[in-house]
């Protein structure tokens, strides 16, 4: 895992996306390895190259303090998280852009809070990996801006998108291949999966400042930062809520896995589809938030429901360790092209359901999809990996290698959580803070 992530992925970024003309990084490489410098410049992509290089920074230099790049990963990071504060945040509005021009000048200024998300994700994670006030300021900003201009006080939940100036749009999908609903399962999820973070990242500078905390591994004490009660308990609520909104809204009761889109009051919109790499994604994020939490009531809570969520994405697998897109259960269509990320968070998902639930079964698909990886999505030549492979075995060139919604983070995310929970140093969660 270590090789594929250093010198397979990071490599990969490290050596061909650094925009050394326009400042920050290129938006987009396609699937025949080609450079396109003018290509517009996705917030998605830019705040998870923060994260990834951020995360791989942060667990390596504990792990392998040898490693001969660890000065360039904090150098990418680093390079990320301030291109990002001076060209992705809104410094009028607040938010972050939905995207720039190749010269770094806002495109698209709508608020997705999907990416909003996202930058709290990477800010959080430069944070936690070097102890840095600013990052850790603008991602608290940028959770203040979701929870004052995306959270439903009526019905609960957030709302998918509005424009710059967080005024109403009648147009809120993420992307052309989404419906138009203004809640949805795949924006929830990345809101919960930042919320988990920089909670995580609080009560570690917390415990630092209390000199009462012994770090899992890979989590600095920065002694300068001092965090404020009153943010930890505002971050903290937050938490607590979206982790019920996925037990108790987003969840299907009846199949165990997670329906898609949903109406302001939380009436399932669009078509019953089933998203079998959300499905395995979300159920170690969401067990990952109450680990994080801390609150033994809330994890006995959501463990069976881990389980039910995993084990309903089984639908998806194939019989080479492999797991299909989607499927729509009206129309009767199936996606079963073999996206990397699917293929990513399955390693992550099943690898979690071993480790805390102890089923040997678990550990072999986990195994099985990640040979299958090593054998049919990494570009051993020209690096990263290929977007899919078809269910006839032919790869996909036409999508992107690297580009708006390719990035270095499903992948690199599934090294660096294998790297750590095998860690003999990581210290399992929950771990108790008391805050004086």
């Amino acid at each position: 895992m270590q090789d594929v992530l250093e010198n397979n992925i990071l490599h990969f970024w490290m050596n061909k996306m650094v925009d050394h003309e326009n400042g920050g990084f290129y938006g987009r490489i396609d699937g025949q390895d080609i450079l396109h410098p003018d290509a517009e410049k996705g917030a998605i992509l830019n705040a998870r190259i923060l994260w990834s290089f951020s995360a791989a920074y942060r667990v390596l230099s504990h792990l392998s303090p040898h490693t001969p790049h660890l000065s360039e990963y904090l150098s990418i990071a680093t390079r990320a998280k301030d291109y990002f504060i001076d060209h992705f945040i809104d410094h009028e509005y607040g938010g972050v852009f939905w995207s720039l021009d190749a010269e770094g000048n806002p495109l698209n200024t709508r608020k997705q809070f999907y990416a909003i998300g996202f930058a709290i994700y990477g800010l959080s994670e430069y944070a936690r990996a070097t102890g840095d006030q600013e990052a850790l300021d603008y991602a608290l900003q940028l959770f203040d801006c979701i929870e004052e201009h995306a959270l439903d006080h009526e019905h609960n939940g957030y709302i998918e998108a509005t424009a710059r100036d967080w005024s109403p749009i009648a147009d809120m999908r993420l992307s052309e291949l989404d419906a138009n609903f203004p809640k949805s399962q795949n924006t929830h999820l990345h809101i919960i999966e930042p919320y988990t973070n920089i909670y995580r990242c609080l009560k570690e500078f917390r415990a630092a400042e209390s000199c009462n905390y012994v770090p899992a591994i890979g989590a600095v004490l920065p002694v300068t930062i001092s965090v404020p009660q009153d943010t930890i308990y505002a971050v903290e609520a937050a938490l607590r809520n979206i982790i019920n909104i996925f037990t108790e809204k987003i969840l299907n009761p009846e199949t165990h896995h997670l329906d898609l889109f949903f109406e302001m009051d939380w009436t399932r919109g669009a078509d019953h589809l089933e998203s079998y790499g959300h499905d395995i994604e979300c159920s170690w994020l969401m067990h990952e938030a109450a680990l994080v939490l801390g609150d033994k009531k809330v994890l006995r809570k959501v463990e069976p429901i881990v389980k039910m969520v995993a084990e309903a994405s089984e639908k998806g697998l194939r019989p080479d360790g492999s797991m299909i897109h989607e499927a729509n259960l009206d129309s009767g269509h199936v996606d079963d092209d073999l996206h990397w990320w699917v293929q990513a968070e399955n390693v992550v998902g099943w690898m979690n359901y071993y480790q805390y639930f102890g089923d040997e079964s678990a550990l072999d698909k986990a195994s099985r999809c990640w040979e299958y990886i090593k054998a049919n999505l990494i570009d051993y030549e020209n690096g990263e990996w290929h977007w899919s492979r078809h269910p006839d075995g032919t790869l996909n060139l036409i999508d992107d290698k690297a580009g708006f919604w390719k990035c270095p983070y499903h992948n690199s995310r599934m090294c660096l959580e294998i790297i750590e929970r095998q860690s003999p140093l990581k210290i399992s969660y929950p771990f108790t803070l008391l805050i004086l």
